[in-house]
Order: structure tokens, then sequence, then C-alpha cells
């Protein structure tokens, strides 16, 4: 899974706003899901190509949840608390209002919480150039 740095600069794909399209083109959300989760690449994907960033499930990300943490945090990188009793969860899902599809927003779960609305997205590591 990624860190929480890595997924929202995934999410990000270089923009600075809070979406990277118009909600209804790039999410599924309570509005629009028919309350259930959908098969993915039906959405715009960002300028990184990535599909359903935001909506359709919440994904898991490794770090730990601290709920002030980027106060205390290092700028560059940072991985999240050594330990907490929370998982950082991100990206809104098929059952919140749009507030909640933010690259930005973030909330936490207990480890090994499931319930429709939640998934993980693998990663890999790309060489350098």
């Amino acid at each position: 899974m990624p860190t929480e740095a890595e997924w929202e600069y995934a999410a990000r794909a270089g923009s600075t706003e809070s979406r990277y399209g118009p909600i209804d083109d790039v999410a599924w959300y309570a509005s629009n899901s028919g309350n259930k989760t959908h098969d993915v690449a039906k959405k715009r994907p960002n300028a990184f190509n990535l599909c359903d960033m935001l909506g359709n499930e919440w994904e898991w990300v490794s770090d730990w949840y601290l709920g002030n943490y980027y106060a205390v945090s290092p700028e560059r990188d940072p991985r999240g608390p050594e330990t907490a009793l929370l998982r950082v969860m991100r990206g809104g899902s098929w059952g919140d209002e749009p507030l909640a599809l933010r690259v930005s927003n973030r909330t936490g779960r207990e480890p090994g919480y499931g319930d429709s609305g939640f998934a993980l997205r693998c990663v890999r590591e790309m060489a350098s150039p």
C-alpha cells in the first residue's frame, strides 16, 4: 500500500485543486452511485491516468492515523506516526457527500475494519530514470 503522502501525490497528479476534475466526471458518491460500488475505470482518470482516486471506495494507506499529524510532521515525505490505534483512509466512497471527496480529506479506522466502501490500492516502486 502507498504511504499517505504517496497516495495524495498520486491523487493530485500535479493539481492544487481539491479534486482533479468535476465531481460527476471523476467520482462515484452519494448522489450518483445508486448506493453501491462500481467497476473501476468508469470515471475520468487524473493527469497520471489513475482512476477512482476519489469516491467509489475509501482506500487504506500504510500510515497510522493521528488527527493533527501534519502540524508536527516533517515537511518532506512524511511517513506518519510510529504507531496509533487507527490506520489512515483516503479518497471517500460511493456513500459520501461531495465534501468528503477531496484529495486532502483523510480519516482513520481500526485495522481490519471493513465494509463495502473500503478497499486498498497496490503500488510498486519504479526504477529511477
